[in-house]
């Protein structure tokens, strides 16, 4: 197994980095991380083939494709083909736009930004489904380890942290790929630490996604503009005006250093049954645990309590969104469709579900309670009725956390109800299947050649 010997004290946080993901051999992974890779595949896809005839989407390809050079990677979930840094671009978007991606237990969306560069790459150049996963891997970790050097702080300043850090883990997975050495990787992680960026003042509108996107984008330009001699700093990260004491007060260079190759932040990631910030997942939770065990209907319920910790207020207090990517963020229409509906998923985040008068008029009834001790994914519902009945339930781990994880069979049910609006069963069958057994695959180009769609 690949360790680090060297300490943060010596000043070369960004080398021993770079050091460690050049070193690092597809054998060093446990068993149950390599698996854990398929089900972040799996989801990712699931999250871009739903989104990819999005508004958002649509948006950015009518920009960006009269500028697209040779056709060299799968645009997920359309015809389209791009050279590999426009596809990487979109698919960052795609997988992003829905708010349904993976979610590391601690802040960063991790897939978003490290899949597109990797998958775009597989497709460039011919490499195995080991090299695909060894990559995808590596370049989580470095991109949550650097994101976690600087967070909270960072987050609280208003970083997007998965822009920010994500540059990061496509620039280390592409660099995996493309075998540089240790200066080079070194470059890449310098190079793409001078793209970082994402404001948090974005969410609620299409620009949230561009931050996956870019970063999907800016790292793998990164790693190819290395590969080609193309020098930056070598101390990017812990320098004085590198990122990690730019971004942050508290910088912690032992986050990134510590314990290199004895875990891997790939196990600590979680996916989301519900549409939506994971924040919100256990007062929906609670909801439709209420209305099924009680078979509720709306014109039954006469108000609606939540009683939330500080972070659902900080991201989801809008009360009256009026696009479905606004009702994204605000738990009052997260209530409120998930008891109308009985579901959470995509549609209930639609722009026709936030305007629907039913939802609408139950959405006006729901309140909420600030309660500071309580943890970021643990929440209260209490539902009166119009009888006098007052139903109570507290969900101290929401669905889709470590503590309740979706299981393989949870997340093929979710890729295929996203699926199921892009392509036919059988073809997102096979590409389940693919998502699966893609350590075992000679060319990883295929599984994201079976990304598209017909025109």
């Amino acid at each position: 197994m690949t360790t680090s010997t060297l300490t943060p004290d010596q000043q070369e946080v960004t080398r021993i980095l770079a050091r460690f993901l050049v070193g690092s051999r597809y054998e060093d992974l446990p068993a149950e991380v390599v698996h854990e890779a398929s089900r972040g595949l799996l989801n990712w896809y699931g999250c871009a083939l739903g989104a990819s005839r999005h508004a958002t989407v649509q948006a950015a390809l009518d920009a960006y494709q009269p500028f697209f050079g040779a056709a060299q990677a799968q645009i997920v979930g359309r015809p389209d083909r791009a050279d590999i840094l426009h596809a990487a671009l979109l698919n960052g978007i795609s997988s992003h736009v829905l708010d349904f991606d993976d979610t590391h237990y601690r802040a960063v969306h991790p897939s978003a930004p490290v899949l597109p560069a990797v998958l775009a790459l597989c497709e460039w150049r011919r490499f195995s489904g080991r090299d695909l996963v060894h990559a995808y891997v590596l370049g989580v970790e470095a991109e949550i380890r650097i994101g976690l050097s600087v967070f909270p702080e960072h987050y609280d300043r208003g970083w997007h942290i998965t822009g920010t850090a994500g540059v990061f883990g496509a620039a280390a997975a592409a660099g995996k790929l493309l075998g540089l050495d240790e200066e080079r990787m070194a470059w890449a992680l310098g190079i793409a630490a001078t793209q970082s960026a994402g404001l948090r003042e974005m969410f609620g509108s299409m620009c949230k996604s561009l931050h996956p996107g870019k970063a999907a984008q800016n790292g793998l330009g990164a790693a190819l503009m290395a590969q080609h001699g193309y020098t930056s700093s070598t101390r990017a990260l812990e320098a004085k005006r590198g990122f990690g004491r730019v971004m942050s007060d508290r910088f912690d260079p032992e986050v990134i250093t510590g314990n290199l190759g004895g875990q891997y932040e790939l196990m600590r990631n979680m996916y989301k049954p519900f549409a939506c910030g994971l924040v919100q997942h256990a007062v929906i939770d609670g909801c439709l645990q209420l209305r099924k065990e009680y078979g509720l209907r709306p014109d039954q319920i006469e108000a609606v309590h939540a009683t939330v910790g500080p972070l659902v207020m900080e991201l989801t207090a809008k009360t009256e969104p009026r696009t479905g990517l606004e009702g994204k963020f605000s738990v009052y229409h997260a209530l409120a469709a998930a008891l109308v509906y009985g579901a959470a998923g995509e549609a209930q985040f639609s722009t026709q579900s936030v305007l629907d008068p039913a939802v609408v008029a139950l959405r006006q009834r729901v309140t909420t309670t600030l309660d500071p001790h309580m943890r970021k994914l643990e929440g209260r519902v209490r539902i009166v009725l119009k009888d006098g009945r007052e139903l109570d339930r507290h969900v101290p781990e929401a669905l889709g956390t470590l503590a309740r994880p979706m299981s393989d069979a949870d997340l093929e049910e979710k890729f295929h109800g996203l699926a199921s609006e892009v392509m036919q069963r059988d073809q997102a069958q096979r590409l389940a299947d693919a998502c699966w057994k893609v350590a075992a695959m000679p060319d990883a180009g295929e599984v994201a050649r079976l990304g598209a769609t017909a025109r």
